[in-house]
């Protein structure tokens, strides 16, 4: 089993970060690898990636979710063994951290490489990173219609 654990702080209060994470379906307007995410009930999420040329589809269900605080996920079924956990942290009123782990099954000669040589961390860093400037960028989440 591979895991990837990253952080990035961010310049907006914690409530605004985790809304923020729980727009599922917003992911493909920033993140490039994102084709689709479809919301299938309250705790269900069916996505299509294409990372490095190969596209794959797998489900999720949210496995905990407290406000403010967490939200832990694990795939179920489809291309992709998976699970993980993002917690925000406040570190002041308009500051906030973002921590992220991710635990899967690599697939494959190619997966196993990527994995020995760290590619997954730079790629949740640089994700982390397009979800900063997108969470950043004046958008009110506070008024969103969130549901998840």
């Amino acid at each position: 089993m591979a895991q990837v654990v990253e952080t990035v702080d961010l310049e907006v209060p914690v409530s605004d970060a985790y809304r923020g994470w729980q727009q599922f379906e917003s992911f493909g307007d920033f993140l490039s690898f994102v084709d689709s995410v479809t919301k299938i009930d309250a705790t269900h999420h069916h996505w299509a990636i294409t990372i490095a040329g190969a596209t794959r589809e797998f489900d999720t269900q949210i496995a905990e979710d407290i406000e403010d605080n967490r939200i832990a996920w694990t795939s179920v079924g489809g291309d992709v063994d998976h699970g993980g956990v993002v917690t925000f942290h406040r570190l002041s009123d308009d500051r906030s951290r973002v921590a992220v782990q991710i635990d899967w099954e690599p697939e494959g000669l190619l997966e196993n490489l990527g994995a020995g040589l760290n590619v997954p961390n730079h790629a949740v860093s640089s994700a982390l990173n397009d979800f900063k400037h997108h969470v950043e960028s004046g958008t009110r989440l506070a008024d969103a219609d969130i549901q998840i």
